[in-house]
């Protein structure tokens, strides 16, 4: 496809009809490698028409020392038997030129300046009888293809050829690549020199890319798309047309998703017609490209230079022949156009090659005093980095890719100086140990693997307590058996036959709890932990890392089992984390652990100040599992805010990232948020990813279980959903976990038994929840508590649903008091006071983003004077009216001759249509009751 070569061919036609008044001349096309030379040269006899004579020919690199190899490409293309009124016959003069350039009578040389002027003057005469009989009275087009690889008698025969265009009714044609040496030779040169126009093919625009995009079935491309592959290809046809044909596309990606794809595709064929172009260079170009491919994009000039073995001349005039030819960027900067060129470069070098290359490069950055992450991609690079300072280099260059978050760069850089220091000493424990801390984020196994080996290499129960605690804190996952054995043997070690060793206090602190909370799923360990705090005093030291580590553990199994209250967690966690940096590192610390205990406390404002200033701080050492926690903290101080569409950004923002990445706090976080949010979408995302992490703990299968609750009753399982709750909470209270607040599966359970029909065990449920929530004292556990209580006893709930109310306005949880007043004006039954409690409740629903709510609190305004069964059709009128009479789903089912789950479905819609959340307050809303 020749598009946007609209200027070209109208320079060629404007030529052409010059050609046919007898101004002939030559026309030169340039262009780089890849864009359309070639393809433009072979649309020009089309349009030159049926009544001209085109002879064409095509130099090839390979046949450059093949004596007037191109020029008898040119008479081999006049047909046999062909002549013009009065000259000679074609035959005669094509065999008589094809007989004179037999190559064993003028054999050719490699370089065109050696075929001198030992042409043959007939030879030469051969392009006037070319010109005058080949064209006759026809127009001639004359095309020869990549003029700078021609043969030299070629050339001297084609410089001959255009001094004798004149008064001709001929037209030369020939393409020329920019950037390759041969085009500077002066034969090429005095040929090129004789054009009287030449038409340089510019880069493809975008708009030209989306119509090559759109292909044959006229389909418009993404626009995303359309940018990453112009931006990556630079307009290219060549680039173009192979980064296309070599994507593979997603449904719908983003742009982000498709620049990177696009710029890390690598064409095999295209990277071969590249490779192809730079294997034909002269050395110093190869040299430079070779350097470049080793030591990088953006590199220094002199650097690069240097590693080349080139002067400054040399590098400037190969940079120069580089871009020209579009494989280098123009700028200031010294890279390639794409990945490829690089790959191509690659491609070229042999094993000891690149070996060399790259030992080269990382010798040369070494002594420059380059970056130690530059000197080590090299060191990587290379089998045997056996340089005495390479250890050194590979570990400063681990550390700086662990403050930048790049935990697999750095294990990386510290598995190549592991292989380097091979003795068995206490610098390998080092190393192990800090390819320990980088593994912690990405691979828990290999961390406490290479831990185990590190503690076998050091001498002192110091350092190995030290090293023990190099692996992160389960959080809320289940321990594994060997850390748990590590942790006791290194503290049974640092308490030793004659009492602990001097200045190991802190350690033993950071011991205790790391054993402490490997009981966190044990009753008895729970309780012990609280005793443990409670011996603390009423303020616990939590001036040092150590002691705000313990004392974080000791917290949360107070916050777990519910043997604190709120406002002791509130108190304590708010001391630690005013003690705490904003930093954004905090995945892998007990951190978590005191988020968590504030927020089922409802300390928000206090996590909220810290997650701003957090916001601001310089993020050294964060990770992915840093960023999913973090987006997971944000999304649940924005649910408690009433700000669900900001909160949503932030699950969402989480839900891209790996679910390797996902830590359990951040788990049980972003499912309390989905829950909050009540979308079915959103919700399964997360479930899937729980599965991913296929999960042991206890935080996770709770989560799961919750979570798949919330799903199932939207589709109708309200059955399903409640015998997964009640067996999710047997499992909690069985290991001690009896705060709610946390894993809020009883309030959930207390709505399904209302909505089967089980109004008894729903009380029960309500009862325990309001007597747990009164001893907690969070304000918003409280009153969700007494809303449900309230919401259970019908019009003799009044009084508790007040009181709710009473609660919710002393507290920053704006979305339940909207909630709560719903509920209250629907059971207010009209008058002037419901009205204004469900329009409050609409206005605070519409400024807090919560649509559905808003719709509840406006159709119980409409209650009225609409009546509740208008809208439900006449199959949910038939159950609503046999719920009535009091019959379950099962004698309903029976009765209509359908299966309970359809019954449930009907009354699930019933309960939407009319506002109501169970059979008793269907009941209640029925006319005449």
């Amino acid at each position: 496809m020749l598009l946007e070569r609209a200027n070209e061919l109208a320079g060629f036609r404007a030529a052409l009809a010059a050609a046919d008044r007898g101004d002939s001349s030559l026309l030169l096309v340039t262009g780089p490698l890849g864009s359309g030379r070639t393809a433009l040269l072979r649309r020009l006899p089309e349009l030159a028409g049926d009544g001209a004579r085109v002879l064409r020919a095509s130099a090839a690199w390979r046949e450059r020392d093949y004596a007037f190899g191109v020029a008898r490409q040119l008479f081999e293309h006049l047909p046999a038997g062909d002549g013009s009124a009065g000259g000679p016959q074609h035959p005669t003069e094509a065999e008589h030129f094809l007989r004179l350039t037999d190559t064993d009578a003028h054999p050719g040389t490699a370089d065109p300046a050696d075929a001198g002027p030992a042409v043959p003057q007939v030879v030469l005469q051969g392009a006037q009888s070319l010109l005058t009989d080949a064209g006759g009275d026809r127009r001639l087009l004359i095309l020869v293809d990549d003029l700078q690889w021609a043969d030299g008698p070629s050339l001297r025969w084609l410089a001959h050829l255009t001094r004798r265009l004149r008064g001709r009714r001929a037209l030369l044609v020939c393409t020329l690549a920019d950037g390759d040496h041969r085009a500077r030779h002066p034969l090429v040169r005095e040929v090129a020199g004789a054009a009287r126009t030449v038409l340089r093919l510019a880069p493809l625009t975008q708009d030209a890319t989306r119509t090559l995009l759109t292909g044959a079935h006229g389909r418009p491309p993404q626009e995303a798309l359309v940018r990453a592959l112009h931006d990556a290809s630079g307009g290219n046809p060549l680039f173009l047309t192979a980064l296309h044909g070599a994507l593979r596309l997603p449904a719908r990606p983003a742009a982000r998703e498709l620049a990177g794809t696009a710029g890390m595709l690598s064409p095999m064929e295209l990277r071969s017609r590249i490779a192809g172009h730079l294997r034909i260079q002269p050395q110093p170009v190869r040299d430079v490209v070779a350097a470049l491919a080793a030591l990088g994009d953006h590199s220094d000039p002199a650097l690069l230079a240097q590693l080349a073995g080139v002067d400054e001349i040399g590098f400037s005039g190969a940079r120069r022949a580089l871009v020209a030819a579009g494989l280098l960027a123009r700028g200031r900067d010294v890279r390639f156009v794409h990945r490829v060129v690089r790959d191509a470069a690659d491609s070229l070098l042999t094993l000891d090659e690149r070996e060399r290359s790259h030992n080269a490069a990382a010798d040369l950055l070494y002594r420059c005093g380059r970056p130690a992450e530059q000197v080590a991609a090299h060191l990587l690079a290379v089998a045997h980095p056996g340089r005495p300072w390479s250890e050194t280099v590979l570990r400063a260059a681990a550390l700086n890719a662990l403050r930048a978050g790049r935990p697999a760069d750095a294990a990386r850089y510290l598995r190549r100086a592991l292989l380097h220091h091979r003795t068995q000493d206490d610098g390998r424990a080092r190393v192990l140990m800090d390819l320990a801390t980088a593994e912690r984020a990405i691979d828990p196994d290999a961390c406490e693997r290479h831990v185990s080996q590190a503690i076998a290499l050091l001498g002192t129960a110091r350092d190995r307590a030290a090293a023990v605690l190099r692996i992160p804190p389960s959080l809320l996952a289940a321990p594994g058996p060997s850390t748990v054995g590590l942790l006791r043997q290194s503290a049974a070690a640092l308490d030793g036959p004659t009492g602990p060793e001097e200045g190991v206090g802190d350690l033993a602190l950071r011991l205790e709890a790391r054993l402490r909370h490997s009981g966190h799923e044990n009753p008895v360990e729970l309780t012990s932990s609280v005793e443990r705090l409670r011996q603390m005093g009423p303020t616990p030291p939590v001036d040092t890392v150590a002691e705000r580590e313990l004392v974080s553990v000791l917290l949360c199994a107070g916050a777990l089992s519910g043997r604190l209250r709120a406002e002791e967690v509130s108190r304590t966690g708010n001391r630690i984390l005013e003690r705490e940096p904003a930093t954004a590192a905090h995945a892998h610390t007990t951190l978590p652990l005191v988020m968590m205990a504030l927020f089922v406390a409802e300390s928000v404002p206090s996590v909220a100040s810290w997650l701003s200033s957090e916001q601001r701080a310089r993020r050294l050492y964060a990770t992915g599992a840093d960023d999913v926690l973090l987006a997971a903290e944000r999304a649940f101080v924005l649910m408690a805010q009433g700000r669900p569409a900001a909160a949503r950004e932030h699950v969402e923002r989480a839900l891209v990232r790996n679910p390797s990445t996902w830590t359990e706090p951040a788990v049980v976080l972003l499912t309390s948020a989905a829950c909050e949010l009540r979308d079915e979408e959103l919700s399964e995302r997360i479930l899937k990813r729980i599965r991913e992490r296929r999960p042991t703990g206890l935080a996770l299968s709770a989560t799961r279980q919750i979570l798949q609750a919330g799903v199932d009753t939207q589709r109708g399982r309200g059955r399903e959903a409640l015998d997964g709750l009640l067996a999710c909470g047997r499992r909690l209270e069985t290991a001690g976990w009896c705060n709610s607040a946390l894993l809020p599966w009883r309030p959930y359970a207390i709505g399904l038994h209302q909505r089967l029909g089980e109004s008894a065990a729903a009380l029960r449920l309500a009862e325990e929840e309001l007597d747990w929530a009164r001893y907690w004292g969070a304000p918003a556990n409280l009153g969700r508590a007494l809303r449900l209580k309230g919401w259970l006893l019908q019009d003799d709930g009044l009084d508790l649903l007040r009181e709710a109310v009473a609660v919710f306005r002393g507290s920053p949880y704006e979305g339940e008091l909207a909630r709560t007043l719903v509920v209250l004006g629907r059971r207010l039954r009209g008058g002037p006071e419901a009205e204004a409690v469900l329009r409050e409740a609409a206005g605070i629903a519409a400024a807090c983003g919560v649509p559905w709510l808003a719709e509840r609190a406006e159709h119980g305004l409409d209650s009225a004077t609409v009546p509740p069964t208008a809208t439900l059709t006449p199959s949910e009128r038939r159950v609503v009216s046999l719920v009535g009479r009091g019959l379950t789903n099962q004698a309903i089912a029976t009765e209509l001759g359908v299966s309970s789950r359809a019954v449930e479905k009907h009354l699930t819609s019933v309960y939407r249509k009319l506002g109501v959340s169970g059979r008793r307050e269907l009941v209640n809303a029925l006319p005449g009751r």
